[in-house]
């Protein structure tokens, strides 16, 4: 029996990996589970590009606990966008996707703008969700996205 996780957090990634047009949700979803053991993907929800839009991604479903940022998955929600962030923003059309999605978690789980956080926020070693993905500019376009 699984217990059920009453999230109170959002925490941002990216899988590092080049995006393109087809899905690569499901070699991350095979890398999680054949090459670490996991039970299923860690992260519960992905942005990624497929075909010509940008589409969301369901992972782990959400009142289960995700295995996306250690120590912090007891009440987390990861959210992970699909490409390599550390030299250039997610397009436009990701970002804008993510923020809805963000937003509609917080809606759905009483979740606020403030309690949004990237990986790197967590653990020094690591830049996820990329050095260029400004968090701060996510977490204001969150707040306008709620206040809608």
């Amino acid at each position: 029996m699984t217990t059920r996780m009453n999230p109170t957090r959002i925490i941002l990634h990216c899988s590092a990996t080049e995006d393109g047009r087809t899905v690569s949700w499901s070699a991350i979803r095979r890398f999680h589970v054949e090459q670490r053991g996991w039970a299923d993907i860690g992260y519960h929800f992905g942005v990624e590009l497929v075909n010509d839009g940008y589409e969301i991604l369901l992972g782990r479903f959400p009142e289960r606990m995700g295995a996306h940022c250690q120590n912090q998955n007891f009440d987390s929600l990861g959210i992970c966008f699909v490409g390599s962030f550390d030299a250039s923003s997610p397009p436009p059309a990701q970002w804008e996707r993510g923020v809805k999605l963000a937003a509609w978690l917080c809606r759905r789980f009483i979740i606020g703008a403030d309690k949004v956080f990237g990986h790197r926020e967590f653990d020094p070693q690591k830049t996820c969700p990329g050095l260029a993905f400004e968090l701060s500019r996510f977490r204001n376009d969150l707040k306008k996205e709620l206040a809608r």
